[in-house]
């Protein structure tokens, strides 16, 4: 048999894949992707602050146009607009002359600051602006000279490896540089003005980036399996009130698989799980109502199959017996009819005796025929027995209530203690005539202390009902006869209250119609006479 694993254990190994193979894809792709997107945003990240420090150099520029258009030509060529430089042919050539202000410097230092490069703005081989960051602008310089070897002349920065990456727009181009003495890497955007033939270096290290995303992953790494954990703990608390009302509706259903259909789910939410409880809740009330049917079908399936042998005989026995029985109060009204007749009593109080005979003998032939229809009745199969369920301790406790004027009468005193419901599967109606009869029996045959004791005892899937009088036992060659039609132990004693023989005759026909045990057994202060029912009705 496959080990049990709960929906609950499921759920937390279930959410813990998910979260372990979310983190493991995610180590995954920055592991592969991490580094090249760092890439782009860090060239992103350069264009962004190289159109700040473009900016910034057209607008000295067009500066320093305007400065030279309002100075005379004389001034403007000592002071800021002409400087004269030798060219290879030996001609002067003449360039604007820039200037940075400190404001445009201090806005290049929020730049640089900010996204964490350095840049570098020159003329002329001149610095015009370079970063703090930098221990001089000749480092920048020397990068310059790599890349441009004709703009800084009798310098080589031989310890640059230089690798263009691409050009952007045909404006600016970027470039991969590897110190081979630090042994870092940095990319680095280069830009040259025509106009003014300034040039702008802007560059970033690419170690950092580099070492976060080593780091990134690392901490990934950890933060995974704390987060693993957590997720697992959490959905193992959080899933408890999901499991709870599966939990609970699983109860139910093992109860129902034992037919056993008292308990019912609570809906408490309007979800699925409310659904299935509310589901639930009707099938086992139609299984119920199917059930009681279909045990009545099968009790009167079983009841045709015997009624057919037994008819024939029951039918012999019940008129052989009834003739028996009819034979003595019959003779008693002709006796005490004719008597009447005949005047042999003259005195008025003698015929109401007479008249009192004849009413007491025709009034228990009045029972008798009575108690033998209903006998007949359920003996033949006419009187279908109608299973459903009920309280057993409710039927005794109003048959005792219905007794209690001949319980008084008689000074006997009933223990009958059981408050407890006892839900039993029988004819209600039925069950009413077996409890009265062994009622009735008991009270009549109650000597000595004159005690009752009426017991509900649960034994197993049955509850047995017992009832106990005080008194003498049956004799032992007789308890096997009292169940028979017309059968009395003392004749002097049943005939003295007007007993037919037939009560326990019909307890017997009833318990047997509903195919369960029934008996009595002999204390040595009493009698106990009992049957039994299902609790539990199984098919």
């Amino acid at each position: 048999m496959k080990k049990k694993i709960s929906w609950r254990v499921k759920m937390v190994l279930l959410m813990l894949v998910a979260v372990v193979g979310a983190i493991a894809v995610t180590w995954v792709l920055n592991r592969t992707f991490l580094e090249d997107y760092y890439l782009y945003s860090k060239m992103n990240m350069l264009d962004s602050v190289f159109r700040e420090v473009r900016s910034v150099v057209l607008e000295a520029e067009e500066r320093a146009i305007e400065k030279e258009d309002s100075q005379p030509e004389e001034e403007s060529l000592k002071g800021f607009l002409i400087e004269e430089l030798e060219s290879s042919q030996g001609a002067g050539e003449q360039r604007i002359v820039l200037k940075l202000s400190d404001a445009q410097k201090l806005e290049l230092d929020v730049q640089a600051i900010r996204n964490d490069v350095s840049i570098l703005v020159a003329q002329n081989a001149q610095s015009l602006y370079y970063t703090s960051t930098n221990r001089s602008p000749d480092t920048m310089f020397y990068m310059l000279d790599r890349i441009m070897p004709d703009f800084y002349p009798g310098q080589k920065a031989e310890f640059n490896a230089y690798q263009k990456i691409k050009t952007v727009d045909n404006i600016y181009d970027i470039y991969e540089s590897y110190d081979m003495r630090t042994k870092t890497t940095s990319i680095e955007l280069v830009w040259t003005e025509p106009e003014s033939g300034a040039y702008v270096l802007i560059r970033t290290s690419l170690e950092s980036l580099q070492a976060n995303a080593d780091i990134a992953n690392k901490f990934l790494a950890y933060a995974g399996i704390v987060v693993a954990l957590l997720v697992s703990a959490g959905v193992f608390f959080a899933t408890k009130s999901f499991v709870r009302p599966v939990e609970e509706l699983s109860g139910i259903a093992k109860r129902m698989s034992n037919l056993d259909f008292n308990a019912k789910y609570e809906v408490r939410s309007n979800d699925e799980i409310g659904e299935l409880g509310h589901s639930i809740n009707l099938l086992s009330e139609k299984l119920e109502d199917t059930i009681s049917d279909l045990k009545s079908a099968n009790n009167q399936l079983q009841r045709d199959i015997e009624q057919k042998v037994q008819v024939d005989e029951m039918r012999k026995e019940f008129l052989s017996n009834v003739t028996h029985e009819l034979k003595t109060p019959i003779a008693l009204i002709q006796g005490y009819a004719e008597g009447l007749k005949d005047n042999i009593s003259e005195d008025a109080e003698s015929r109401e005796f007479y008249c009192d005979v004849i009413i007491d003998e025709a009034s228990k032939m009045n029972k008798m025929v009575k108690k033998l229809l209903t006998l007949n009745q359920i003996e033949s199969g006419n009187d279908m027995v109608e299973l459903e369920r009920f309280d057993i301790t409710a039927l005794i406790k109003s048959v005792l209530e219905s007794s209690e004027i001949l319980i008084k009468q008689k000074d006997i005193r009933v223990q009958f203690e059981y408050t407890e419901p006892a839900e039993v599967w029988a004819d209600e109606y039925m069950m009413e005539e077996v409890v009265t009869n062994y009622l009735t029996n008991a009270i009549h045959h109650a000597a000595m202390e004159k005690v009752i004791d009426i017991r509900v005892i649960h034994q197993g899937k049955n509850v047995r009902v017992s009832v106990f009088n005080t008194g003498s036992p049956i004799p032992e060659e007789d308890i096997d006869k009292i169940w028979i039609k017309f059968y009395k132990v003392d004749k002097a004693r049943t005939r003295e209250y007007g007993g037919s023989g037939i009560g326990l005759s019909i307890v017997k026909a009833i318990m047997e119609s509903h195919n369960q045990p029934f008996g009595v057994i002999n204390h040595s202060n009493g009698v106990e006479f009992w049957f039994e029912l299902e609790a539990n009705i199984e098919i």
